[in-house]
C-alpha cells in the first residue's frame, strides 16, 4: 500500500483516539504481540491505520504460535527448526514495528491481506 506521513491540513501529526501518535500507536500493537493487538483494537476509536496494524499483529502473532507449536512437537528435528525459525520471527516483528512507526501500510504476505478484509467488516 501508500505510505502515509500522517500530516493533517494543518502539518500537525494526527494523533489516534488513544492520544498517542498514530505511527507510535501503529508500533505499540506489535510491542507484546496479540495482547497489544486486542488492547489497540478495542481502544481506537477513530484510526484506521492503528486498527489495521492491531488485527495484522493479532494475525501475525497467532501464526507465529500455531508454527512454533507445530515445529515443538516434531521429533528431534523440531529443535533444530525452532532454532532457525526465532530469528526469523524476531525479524519479521521488528520489520512491522519498524514500518508501522514510519507510517507505512507495510502488509505481511496474506497476513496483511486477511487484516485487510477484517478491517473492511469493522464499521465505526
Amino acid at each position: 500500500m501508500t505510505e502515509n506521513n500522517g500530516q493533517g491540513s494543518s502539518g500537525h501529526i494526527e494523533k489516534s483516539s488513544t492520544g498517542l501518535d498514530y505511527n507510535v500507536a501503529g508500533l505499540l500493537t506489535y510491542s507484546l504481540g496479540v495482547i497489544t493487538g486486542i488492547l489497540f483494537l478495542v481502544l481506537e476509536k477513530d484510526s484506521r491505520y492503528v486498527r489495521y496494524h492491531a488485527l495484522q499483529s493479532i494475525f501475525l502473532w497467532l501464526v507465529i504460535i500455531v508454527i512454533n507449536m507445530f515445529i515443538q512437537i516434531i521429533p528431534l528435528i523440531g529443535f533444530l527448526f525452532s532454532l532457525l525459525f526465532a530469528p526469523v520471527a524476531f525479524v519479521i516483528w521488528i520489520v512491522c514495528m519498524y514500518k508501522a512507526y514510519k507510517g507505512q501500510w507495510f502488509k505481511v504476505p496474506v497476513i496483511g491481506k486477511i487484516a485487510e478484509q477484517q478491517l473492511g467488516d469493522f464499521k465505526n
